[in-house]
């Protein structure tokens, strides 16, 4: 079957098959999931892309991570040249789009050309407890926010308004990732425009205090890697998800401009944002990083400031719900995207109570998500190696096979692919520096973390073990 032909398929997952099931509306349920969008329901552009790596990464996240770059002994321009360097790596996840308007299905579907479909499905599991996890964190941080914002209304009443803060957040989360892809792309860039102008303000206030002067040592190698880390670790855990939000894109959009699109959108705002991050880390303790930012703020801004943390909160959580519906439709789970969301929805919102009412709980979710790192660096560099060997072609009706097909490889599982990525796994593993796992390799390096590194070298090792077997399909 070649791809223009994919609008019958029949998926497992949805049981039925993908013909005039609905266009894709705001405010309107999206019935597809990751069934091959037809081409005669694609619409959009490349600037949509833009949009929507743009707003969702207008999140409080970044200034955190700018304020910890710091804090591992880098100055206000060093840690301001990893701050950029990360914001390069959405070069990575605009390319990384290409495959949903190829395919018109999500990037978890995809990587079964790299994994075999049952080999892919351990990874599946770990970036859906991934997504819940980042999910569940930037709920939280909202939710802090707008029990904050509460208090500076009178509202100070303990456990109940938290609780009504928490509601509200999940709320504002869960409508808008239920309704689906034209929802979400909406929902995106007009909240977008917003954050943008309240974050820019930020800057221009936080800024000018920054100091700009040089540490009174060094940060040394350790300091370096993990500021890279820090940084590098926003993008590398979207890479799973850019397909699922091209995938409507019509066949015929500018490949380049998807890429540059995607590439700009996460690059600005996650630069702007971690740049304010190093202004106040070099200005006051960054501990408590949304304290220790308002702190610097003017009275009369530090209510639009909680504000801001509660918004990009909700914008980051958006696009992480709304794939782990996708996600757990690739595992296997016979609801459509719709009814799936729910379950996620409702572990979302467990984790979120644990963590907002045990005390010791974000911290403990932090350093076991830090971790997965170790997972998801070398799963990276296998698929990104996969796509470029294909040239971002693949046999779409083979993608969806649930038995056979061009991409079942040895009863499912592909080979090259898996061992590739133990050989990724093995190196993250031995230079890991976390709270929970620190690698053999660790203090012979003089202490850098190098998890990073294990992208390229299963990447390398997939190049060497497939580059014979792995083509592209032709037309």
């Amino acid at each position: 079957m070649r791809e223009h032909e994919t609008a019958a398929v029949t998926t497992a997952t949805t049981g039925r098959t993908t013909e005039n099931t609905g266009r894709d509306e705001v405010f309107q349920i999206e019935e597809h999931g990751i069934d091959p969008i037809p081409d005669a329901e694609r619409h959009g552009s490349a600037k949509d892309v833009f949009w929507l790596w743009f707003g969702s990464n207008l999140t409080f996240t970044y200034v955190i991570n700018g304020a910890l770059a710091v804090a591992f002994g880098l100055s206000f321009w060093q840690a301001t040249a990893v701050v950029v360097t990360g914001g390069l790596a959405f070069v990575v996840i605009g390319a990384a789009g290409l495959g949903g308007v190829r395919t018109g299905t999500a990037t978890l579907v995809i990587s079964r050309a790299a994994f075999g479909p049952r080999g892919n499905w351990p990874a599946g599991l770990l970036n859906w407890i991934v997504s819940i996890g980042y999910t569940i964190v930037n709920t939280v941080v909202g939710t802090l926010a707008l029990e904050a914002f509460f208090a500076g209304l009178g509202w100070s009443g303990g456990t109940g308004v938290r609780a009504l803060a928490l509601a509200v957040t999940l709320t504002l989360t869960f409508a808008v990732a239920l309704w689906g892809h034209a929802t979400v792309q909406f929902a995106e860039r007009w909240m977008a425009y917003v954050l943008a102008v309240g974050f820019a303000a930020l800057l221009v206030l936080v800024l000018p205090g920054a100091d700009t002067s040089a540490p009174s040592a060094a940060p040394g190698a350790a300091g370096w890697s993990l500021a890279f880390v820090v940084m590098l670790a926003g993008p590398f855990s979207y890479v799973p998800m850019p397909a699922d939000y091209t995938r409507y894109l019509p066949r015929t959009t500018s490949l380049r401009a998807v890429t540059v699109s995607g590439a700009l959108g996460g690059f600005l705002s996650s630069v702007a944002l971690g740049v304010a991050g190093v202004a106040a880390a070099t200005q006051t303790d960054m501990t408590d990083a949304v304290a220790g930012t308002e702190s610097l703020l003017p009275g009369w801004f530090q209510p639009l400031f909680l504000a801001l943390v509660l918004g990009g909160s909700v914008t980051n959580s958006i696009i992480t719900l709304y794939s782990s519906s996708l996600n757990l439709q690739v595992l296997g789970i016979p609801w459509t995207r719709a009814r799936a969301i729910v379950i996620s929805a409702a572990v979302t919102a467990a984790g979120s109570l644990g963590a907002l009412f045990l005390t010791d709980f974000t911290t403990s979710l932090l350093s076991f998500l830090s971790l997965l790192i170790i997972v998801f660096a070398p799963w990276s560099g296998v698929f990104l190696a996969d796509m470029v060997l294909r040239r971002c072609t693949y046999d779409s009706a083979g993608l969806h096979a649930s038995t056979g097909g061009a991409y079942w490889y040895r009863s499912g599982w592909h080979p090259a692919g898996l061992v590739a990525l133990a050989a990724g796994l093995l190196f993250s593993a031995l230079t890991c520096d976390s709270e929970l796992w620190t690698g053999p390799l660790v203090a012979p390096l003089g202490g850098a973390d190098l998890t990073l590194l294990g992208a390229g070298v299963s990447a390398l090792v997939y190049v060497l073990l497939a580059r014979r077997g792995v083509a592209p399909v032709r037309p």
